[in-house]
């Protein structure tokens, strides 16, 4: 497998190299949530890690399934809800062979896609699709962290990985998704890089 394996993440979890973790649920999350772009419905967290998301949506009444496949973060995700007073389902399976027992109404995407090597983003794409029912929202954060070896040279750099708002749209395209008009709005993240905040609807 290309990329980032089980043991590389687990390796960052024991050894407390998790920049990427904010410490509480995504500000991006937050603002969809008190906004009511997103409503209570059974949603998926692929990449769940420490749980801050999934904790936050079952908080608000969501039936939320996260997912990782490093045994740390299930077990930190686990231990979050219980610490919360929140059910929640975190299953430890690899996202890109994973099949739910039923569609979901939702996917909350933050740092799957951008921890996977695009090697694997268009066999991810479809796996997300093929979750949701038709009319579902995947609630994407695409990572924008370009680096110069990336942008000058074509080098493969990550994780995280650089997802071009360009590459997005030929991911998840027009034919199968309906795309909201740009701007997007501008989510921070703790590595000084930022993501984009997309909601996007299945076909």
């Amino acid at each position: 497998m290309a990329g980032p394996t089980p043991d590389f993440w687990q390796e960052r979890f024991d050894t407390g190299q998790t920049g990427w973790d904010r410490g509480g649920p995504s500000p991006g999350l937050l603002a969809w949530l008190d906004s009511g772009a997103l409503a209570p419905c059974r949603i998926a967290v692929p990449g769940c890690g420490s749980g801050w998301e999934v904790a936050e949506l079952a908080r608000r009444g969501f039936d939320v399934v996260g997912i990782d496949y490093t045994a740390a973060a299930v077990e930190k995700a686990r231990a979050h809800c219980r610490q919360q007073g929140v059910q929640a389902k975190i299953v430890r399976a690899d996202v890109l062979d994973h099949a739910p027992s039923a569609p979901f109404d939702a996917v909350y995407e933050q740092t799957c896609l951008c921890a996977l090597h695009p090697e694997h983003w268009v066999r991810y794409a479809g796996q997300l699709r093929s979750w949701l029912a038709p009319g579902g929202r995947l609630a994407a954060m695409f990572m924008q962290t370009p680096r110069p070896g990336a942008t000058e040279e074509g080098l493969i750099q990550g994780p995280p990985y650089h997802c071009d708002i360009n590459a997005m749209r030929a991911l998840f395209p027009e034919a199968a998704w309906v795309w909201p008009k740009p701007p997007y709005a501008r989510v921070l993240h703790p590595s000084k890089a930022h993501e984009l905040a997309v909601m996007l609807v299945r076909r």
